[in-house]
C-alpha cells in the first residue's frame, strides 16, 4: 500500500463511505469532510496502521468510528453539536425528532468509554444486530450483550446523578 497511487485509488473508492460514516457520527458536513482528511492523513504518514488483518472497507469503517468518538468526547464539541441539533432550549417537551435523538445518543455515547461506545454506537446508531457487532469488534454475541447491557446501565446511573 505504500506509493501515492495506491492511496489515492483508497480515498476514490472508500472516501465517499468514510464521509458518510463520520457524517452519521458527528452531524456536520464540515466536521465530517474534516474527519475525512484525518483519517485519509493518518494512513498517508502510517501506512502500516493497515496491516492487511481486515478488508480496507472495514479498517476505515473503524479507524473512522474511532476518530469520531474521540472527538465527541470533547465537551465543547458535544454542547455544540446539541446546541446545532436541538437547540439551545432543548425540544420544548414535544416529542423528540430523529436529530434530537441522534444528539442525544451522541451525547451519551461520547460520554461512556470506548469498550462500551463501540458497541452502543454500532447497534442504537447504526442498528446493527448483536452478530454484526461481534462480528466488526471480534468478540462473542454474548460479550457484546454483556457490552451493550453495561452502556444502558451506565447511562441510567448518570441520568439519576444529574
Amino acid at each position: 500500500m505504500g506509493d501515492a497511487y495506491d492511496l489515492d485509488e483508497i480515498y476514490r473508492r472508500h472516501g465517499p463511505a468514510v464521509l458518510r460514516r463520520a457524517r452519521q457520527l458527528l452531524g456536520s458536513d464540515a466536521d465530517a469532510e474534516e474527519a475525512l482528511q484525518d483519517v485519509f492523513a493518518s494512513l498517508a504518514t502510517r501506512p502500516a496502521q493497515f496491516e492487511g488483518r481486515s478488508a480496507m472497507t472495514t479498517f476505515l469503517h473503524s479507524a473512522t468510528t474511532h476518530l469520531c468518538l474521540r472527538r465527541l468526547r470533547d465537551g465543547r464539541r458535544r454542547a455544540e453539536l446539541l446546541r446545532a441539533q436541538v437547540g439551545p432550549n432543548g425540544s420544548g417537551g414535544g416529542p423528540a425528532t430523529d436529530g434530537e435523538r441522534r444528539a442525544i445518543l451522541r451525547q451519551l455515547i461520547a460520554r461512556m468509554p470506548e469498550e462500551l461506545a463501540a458497541p452502543a454506537l454500532h447497534h442504537y446508531l447504526d442498528e446493527m444486530t448483536h452478530e454484526e457487532i461481534a462480528e466488526q469488534m471480534g468478540c462473542s454475541r454474548r460479550q457484546v450483550g454483556n457490552l451493550l447491557e453495561r452502556a444502558v446501565e451506565l447511562c441510567r446511573r448518570q441520568e439519576r446523578a444529574s
